[in-house]
């Protein structure tokens, strides 16, 4: 289980992390979103050791992740693919995590094998890897020491469509083994697919956090009406809170039943209606996110 507990992380008048708590439970898939600078990597730095926060806690099972006695044995990281050696071969990467954590010799060419990359590709220098090659070793070396917890930052980049699935694939058998993982991606529809959990943060601080069906099921109702103006008097008139996006549509919680009968009596004419669970992971972030996000970035 990886705990965040009040967790703030400041550089100067700069706060990049302000007061961040949630769990990553045993045996699911976290997914942990926010636009670009939102604070998920100085969180995820924090709790691998890499940063040391301005207040709060990140413990791995109950401790700080530099008081585990051998941690590539409990935690499995890849914070950065492109961040290996170039100069070195993918196996000899693999051989010195190996060493470093006492393992089989064996479990170099068996975490090769399992990660698909070839024999000629292992000894190849990373220099002269694709970013899905180096996806896919630094996705070895996180589970070459058969961690209980995973903490992965966009391990898809770079991955083709037949890798995101493999990956995706991979997780979920770790997860239903009983393994955390905590999985930060701005492929929302992989995360939608994929994670049991979902925190949301932006602006360094979290905006929502829960299960997924349970963040889907409240994001209520998205309409779209000839006339939006009219809808949206109708709605006020009814007691029904909306807001009105830059597309035209407009959200609101009440159910979409309620939001048509409105409608209906007010004689407006409606040309969407539907729940915003159907709408999926996407409009959930961006409505979430609205205030933090700038355009063209997608997470």
């Amino acid at each position: 289980m990886i705990t965040i507990d009040s967790l703030t992380k400041r550089y100067g008048g700069f706060t990049a992390v302000d007061d961040v708590s949630f769990t990553a439970r045993s045996g699911r898939v976290t997914g942990f979103l926010g636009p670009n600078g939102a604070g998920k990597s100085t969180s995820m730095r924090v709790m691998v050791g890499l940063t040391v926060p301005t207040s709060g806690q990140a413990l791995i099972d109950g401790r700080p992740f530099a008081e585990l006695p051998n941690p590539g044995r409990k935690v499995g990281v890849l914070l950065d693919a492109s961040a290996q050696h170039a100069g070195r071969t993918g196996r000899e990467i693999l051989t010195i995590a190996q060493r470093t954590m006492g393992l089989p010799k064996l479990s170099v060419d068996h975490m090769l094998h399992k990660v698909s990359l070839t024999d000629e590709e292992a000894d190849r220098r990373v220099r002269n890897y694709s970013l899905g090659m180096r996806q896919r070793l630094g996705i070895a070396t996180a589970l070459i020491g058969d961690p209980e917890v995973l903490i992965l930052d966009e391990p898809a980049n770079g991955l083709d469509p037949a890798g995101i699935r493999w990956m995706r694939d991979l997780l979920r058998e770790y997860a239903n083994k009983g393994g955390t993982v905590l999985l930060s991606s701005h492929l929302l529809h992989e995360i939608e697919v994929i994670a049991d959990d979902i925190v949301v943060i932006g602006n360094g601080r979290i905006v929502a956090q829960g299960t997924k069906s349970e963040l889907l099921e409240a994001a209520g109702t998205v309409v779209r009406a000839e006339s939006p103006a009219d809808l949206t008097r109708a709605l006020t008139a009814a007691g029904i809170t909306s807001t009105a996006s830059t597309d035209g549509a407009i959200r609101t919680d009440a159910e979409p039943a309620l939001v048509g009968k409105v409608a209906l009596a007010a004689s407006v004419a409606l040309t969407e209606l539907k729940s915003a669970d159907t709408a999926g992971l996407e409009e959930m972030f961006l409505e979430l996110t609205a205030e933090t996000q700038r355009e063209g970035v997608a997470a």
